[in-house]
Order: structure tokens, then sequence, then C-alpha cells
């Protein structure tokens, strides 16, 4: 996947795949399958489905910020058209939201179906990645590592090895922390989140040594 600078690039990247190519996705699918079983024709009623769903997404999309109602219009899209790229986009916007509100629980919910059931090996990358930072704010940390380590997507490294720093970090796991930073920073040269961290790291291990 081309790099974006932050995932929220990464996500409105992939929406812009999906309005653009989603119809044609089906067709090839429907095309494919012909070779195999003989068919001639594709079924222009799931094109249709793919373009609704892309109409409803954008309505959903729009509702889910303006209030409460909008969540579960959101929920609901997501049980219509769970079939489609649409819904994980969507529980991808709906986690956001349970963040904002402060509930994790919901949050890792909402990712961990995105993770289970994505097509899109980047769509399942940005998951497992908020879906980590999540389980690290609820102090799970085996279990944020574990998310972490199902990425191999290379165009994420940089994003998951700054994570599984933020998770040794919370474990008191210096030298470990100051690796993983090394990595997300080799990936991510210009980042200056990263630099702040590292620095914040050798200060944490001269006032160690001092005290």
């Amino acid at each position: 996947m081309e790099r974006y600078e932050t995932e929220e690039q990464q996500v409105e990247a992939i929406k812009r795949f999906w309005k653009e190519n989603g119809s044609a996705l089906v067709i090839g699918a429907v095309l494919g399958l012909s070779g195999l079983y003989g068919w001639r024709y594709y079924n222009e009623s799931q094109i249709e489905a793919q373009e609704a769903a892309s109409v409803a997404f954008e309505k959903a999309e729009m509702d889910l910020v303006k209030d409460e109602k909008g969540f579960g219009a959101a929920q609901a899209y997501i049980t219509e058209h769970g079939d489609t790229g649409y819904a994980y986009l969507m529980a991808l916007q709906l986690a956001q939201q349970a963040i904002e509100r402060k509930d994790l629980t919901e949050a890792a919910k909402q990712l961990t179906f995105v993770v289970e059931q994505a097509k899109m090996s980047a769509v399942q990358a940005i998951a497992s990645i908020r879906l980590a930072r999540v389980q690290l704010e609820q102090g799970q940390f085996e279990q944020a590592l574990q998310s972490i380590e199902k990425i191999t997507d290379e165009a994420f490294k940089g994003q998951t090895q700054e994570v599984k720093g933020d998770v040794y970090l919370a474990q008191q796991l210096i030298d470990k922390a100051r690796a993983a930073y090394s990595a997300a920073l080799e990936k991510n040269t210009n980042d200056r989140v990263l630099k702040m961290k590292l620095d914040s790291l050798a200060s944490m291990t001269v006032a160690a040594a001092n005290g």
C-alpha cells in the first residue's frame, strides 16, 4: 500500500478506492467466475447493490457525526451491508466514535470485527493497530502485542513498531521500548513524535542512573 503520513489519510485513501473501484471489483469477480462456471453475463443486481451500498455509506457516515441516533444507524448499516468493504470502513468509524466517548469496550468490539472479517490487508492492518492502542489503554499489554504481531504488511512496520514501543514503555521495559522506537524511526525518519519519545527514554535512563 502507498505510504501515507497518518492512519486517517490511509482510511481516506481506502474510501476513495472503494468509491472509485467498488463496482469494478464486483464485475471483475463475477466475470472471473464466468471462466469457471461458463457464465456469460455478470449479475447486474450485484453491481447495483454495490453502488447502493456506496450511497448508503455516505449518508450513514454523515449521520454518524450528527448525534447519538447516527451510531445506531451506522450499526444497522454494517448489518445490512456486511458483505461489502464499506461495512468495515463504517466499523472503523464507529470505533473512532466509541473511543471519543471513552467506550473502549465498544471500540474493541468494532475493531475486532474488522480484523477478523475484512478482506483487504490494509484495512486489517489499520484496525489491528487501533485495536492494539485500545488494548494498551485497557492495560491488556499481551493482547496488544498479539494484535500487532498479526500485521505482516511492510507498509505498516513503522506504525507497528511505534505501538510496540508504547506497550513496552507502559510495562517499563525501557530497552525493548527503545529498540522498537528506533526501528519505527528507521521507517519514518522525519517523525518528530518518535524522536521525542526516544529523547524522553534517554532522559529516563539518565535519571535512573543518577537516582
